[in-house]
């Protein structure tokens, strides 16, 4: 009677082992996407960044959504009057700007933007304007940008980003 020698034995259970180890992955992978746990890598995360124009330096970063929100508020360079922007993050990372509310009309502001126009607590809103913006542009202003808000966390006050820096917001992968 041949005898095979032990070693083969025992390497055989043990590779048996690991392979059964690997057959299970697939499974724990796909009760990860049903539970919503997170799959993606951190390149594939989206964020909300501000950039310097010029030298493409990160000023503020936080994570952002597709349909997050983000209210941009700064004071109007004529009229010396707050003004309010709320936009929504779509499918393909666009700001699509959906109000704006402010006091009073003056020079350069819009008399008939949006679907609706309404006056509430002193301020006049106009809502369902639907205007889509792939990033945004300012000169920052410290005493004339006001807040900038995603998801209600605060990303930036004008006051924290450098004066008279042209800057840049925009949603994008990470």
């Amino acid at each position: 009677m041949t005898r095979r020698p032990a070693t083969r034995k025992r390497d055989g259970n043990r590779r048996g082992r690991r392979f059964r180890a690997f057959r299970a992955i697939p499974g724990f992978i796909a009760a990860l996407w049903l539970t919503g746990a997170p799959l993606l890598h951190a390149a594939e995360e989206t964020v909300l960044r501000i950039y310097d124009w010029k030298t493409g330096a990160i000023h503020a970063e936080v994570p952002a959504r597709v349909g997050g929100r983000l209210f941009f508020g700064w004071i109007h360079s004529l009229e010396k009057i707050p003004w309010n922007e709320y936009f929504h993050v779509d499918a393909e990372h666009n700001l699509i700007l959906d109000a704006i509310t402010f006091p009073a009309f003056g020079a350069g502001i819009p008399e008939n933007k949006g679907k609706i126009c309404y006056v509430k607590d002193g301020l006049i809103h106009m809502e369902e304007i639907g205007q889509v913006f792939k990033e945004l542009h300012w000169l920052n202003s410290q005493t004339a940008t006001r807040d900038i808000v995603f998801d209600g966390v605060l990303v930036a006050r004008g006051a924290e980003l450098p004066q008279h820096a042209r800057l840049r917001l925009i949603i994008e992968k990470k």
